[in-house]
């Protein structure tokens, strides 16, 4: 099959894989993926890395087999070739788990040499890398809003600077970011004792090279930094308008670049979106692998309240864990905060657990409504929004503000009710599940791309929280 040819297949492959994963996991793992060859029923698939081959595998196997038959006919076998930086400089052949697949895998051009090093590092017990031992793995609950960004975690911390380097940790304050890449380093800790780990919030990381310049010790600053192996920094957004830290923070995550270290940030928004900071820092934050963390569902946030309270030993029925979880929707340290409430009151007044307790704490925490936002909400503050008719949204009008108008309703459904993508389409035009979700990646990239699209999101947010 000719290259032309190939490409128009593997397009019609991405558009089928499209409509059935979800945006994140499309971008961190076939977006990544090329046809190579077609020939003789044999596909060629090329591949950045054995962590995309190997969670492509583990997820998608199935979705494989019946896409690529669909639009190649019979293949008899399917090879990787796989572009890996190996330690040993060496192709290493390996066999896939599923059907007849042999990875092909072949060295890059990346320079590997590494910078000299003068340095003698401190020893790795004498580092306190300042995680915090209850934010692990363990009690990480999983669900939609953080299984691409926890999968990528734990690969990351099995093999450091090998699979995504940098690792970018993006979404709003609350979801998880900190306790997920406290979890990341201390499995580096668990299984490369050898390692040397820190974890920094972006805020201490500036005092600590303001201290260092007032003190005139900017190069003993830099050679500390430069030994680390893996490098976690909180809230990168911090650096913002901070000219001088940006530019030795650079020069130490090139350092650790070069010579095969791991880094690992964490921000309240992509890189994209963030002001403040020097291009050619913003470049390299895009290098590796960029995972949104979202606010958590309805049944995560159901998930997370059973693990506090089975953590902590209470007793709570499951009808007041649900009313929590369905009032509850901004941030899982809330979810801490009622939790933890509720027990001090349940000891402090030798008092049952009941929801007349519930209802009187839950307004410290969150303003309670009790009508949960629905599909028909968000329309409507849409409509008001764009000033245009809810029948016109559901009508099949294709002109550009009414077509937009329905993919923000779409996006917005998505986030604020706990409807899968088919209940969404049905619900806004009688749409299909894929008309969804490209709704949804496009209003996405908008944001991303335009400062007025935030806008209107953000506005229209506001009105929803508010009716």
């Amino acid at each position: 099959m000719d290259q032309i040819s190939l490409q128009q297949h593997w397009a019609k492959c991405l558009e089928i894989i499209k409509d059935n994963i979800s945006p994140q996991q499309f971008e961190a793992t076939f977006a990544f993926v090329e046809p190579k060859s077609f020939e003789d029923r044999i596909l060629v698939l090329s591949m950045p890395s054995e962590f995309i081959r190997d969670f492509i595998e583990k997820h998608f196997m199935n979705l494989m087999r019946s896409t690529f038959t669909r639009v190649f006919g019979k293949i008899d076998d399917l090879y990787y070739d796989i572009t890996v930086a190996k330690e040993t400089n060496a192709s290493v052949h390996e066999k896939s788990s599923d059907i007849n697949i042999e990875a092909v895998s072949s060295t890059n051009n990346r320079d590997a040499r590494k910078s000299p090093d003068d340095l003698t590092a401190p020893q790795v017990q004498d580092l306190d890398s300042q995680l915090r031992p209850s934010y692990n793995f363990g009690n990480f609950i999983e669900g939609d809003s953080n299984r691409l960004a926890r999968s990528v975690g734990e690969a990351i911390a099995q093999k450091p600077a090998k699979t995504f380097n940098p690792f970018f940790v993006f979404g709003p304050s609350g979801v998880g970011k900190t306790h997920l890449v406290n979890a990341i380093g201390l499995r580096v800790k668990e299984l490369h004792p050898q390692m040397r780990v820190l974890y920094i919030s972006a805020h201490l990381f500036t005092v600590q090279y303001t201290d260092a310049v007032r003190q005139n010790k900017v190069n003993d600053f830099i050679r500390f930094y430069q030994t680390i192996d893996t490098l976690i920094i909180d809230d990168i957004q911090e650096l913002s308008g901070k000219i001088q830290t940006q530019n030795t923070f650079f020069h130490i995550f090139n350092h650790l670049q070069i010579n095969g270290k791991q880094i690992i940030l964490t921000c309240d928004r992509p890189p994209i979106a963030i002001q403040g900071l020097e291009e050619r820092l913003l470049t390299r934050f895009k290098w590796g692998l960029q995972a949104e963390i979202t606010k958590p569902t309805q049944t995560l946030r159901k998930n997370i309240l059973k693990a506090l309270v089975n953590k902590d030993g209470l007793q709570i029925p499951e009808s007041i864990l649900k009313f929590i979880s369905e009032h509850v929707d901004e941030s899982v340290r809330d979810l801490e905060g009622i939790i933890n409430s509720l027990m001090a009151h349940s000891i402090c007044y030798n008092c049952e657990i009941n929801m007349n307790l519930v209802q009187k704490i839950l307004p410290r925490f969150v303003e309670v409504n009790e009508h949960p936002i629905t599909i028909d909400n968000v329309k409507q503050s849409v409509c008001e929004y764009f000033k245009i008719k809810p029948s016109t949204i559901d009508s099949r009008c294709r002109k550009q503000d009414v077509a937009y108008a329905r993919q923000v309703a779409m996006f917005l459904s998505c986030e604020f009710t706990d409807c899968n993508n088919t209940q969404i389409g049905l619900q806004i035009g009688n749409r299909n599940h894929a008309t969804v979700v490209h709704a949804i990646n496009t209003v996405k990239d908008m944001m991303e791309m335009d400062a007025k699209a935030r806008q209107d999101i953000d506005a229209i947010r506001e009105l929803i929280r508010t009716k």
